[in-house]
């Protein structure tokens, strides 16, 4: 029997995680387009309202619905206005493990939005669904990410060489892509222990930009 994990939404003090729907497309395409997201993930560039109509009509809840993750929109609780996604994705059931990756939109970077929606959904992965391991990985240079990661109690576990296509501006303007190293990241159950009660000390979550 396939294995997958139930259509929920999660709750913070700030954010609302939930399934995605077709009011988000152009807040989603607009934040898709951004330089950052476009230098440092994979998606089509520029990304058009159709990209991000097949992602949310079709390629999302495939995503569930297969087994093989679950992909969260990330609202401003207050204001109702999409902050970001999480995606979790490569779901191994045997070993219960998968794969984050987050993105923020221009806009909300700065607010710590990226750690309290990758934190509440690995509290939730890991109480609720009994997963024992998150990965994360993070290009080398992409040192935004990393913080968010060390910040939800990450450990490093070392460089995969070569194992990244990121992309970088031309000096006539264009895109290009470079090659560069991953850094893997683990989170296990004990690792967030302890992490909310840390970023509320240390003055919440609003301490570095974020996006993925």
């Amino acid at each position: 029997m396939m294995s997958t994990l139930p259509d929920i939404s999660i709750s913070t003090e700030r954010l609302v995680l939930r399934p995605f729907d077709e009011d988000d497309i152009d807040a989603f395409a607009e934040m898709m387009n951004d330089e950052m997201v476009t230098a440092w993930t994979s998606v089509p560039h520029p990304y058009t309202q159709e990209d991000a109509r097949r992602w949310i009509a079709e390629q999302a809840p495939a995503e569930r619905i297969g087994g093989r993750g679950i992909v969260f929109a990330v609202d401003e609780f207050l204001t109702q206005r999409l902050v970001g996604t999480v995606h979790l994705r490569n779901t191994d059931w045997r070993v219960r493990s998968s794969e984050m990756a987050y993105v923020i939109a221009p806009w909300a970077r700065g607010e710590g939005y990226a750690s309290e929606a990758a934190l509440a959904t690995a509290q939730w992965l890991f109480r609720e669904q009994k997963f024992e391991r998150i990965e994360l990985r993070t290009a080398a240079d992409n040192t935004a990410s990393q913080q968010v990661a060390q910040k939800i109690g990450c450990i490093s576990e070392g460089v995969l060489r070569n194992a990244c296509i990121a992309r970088t501006r031309t000096a006539d303007d264009h895109w290009t892509e470079i090659r560069t190293d991953f850094i893997v990241w683990s989170l296990l159950p004990e690792d967030i222990e302890g992490v909310s009660e840390e970023l509320a000390d240390s003055g919440g979550f609003g301490s570095y930009s974020d996006w993925n």
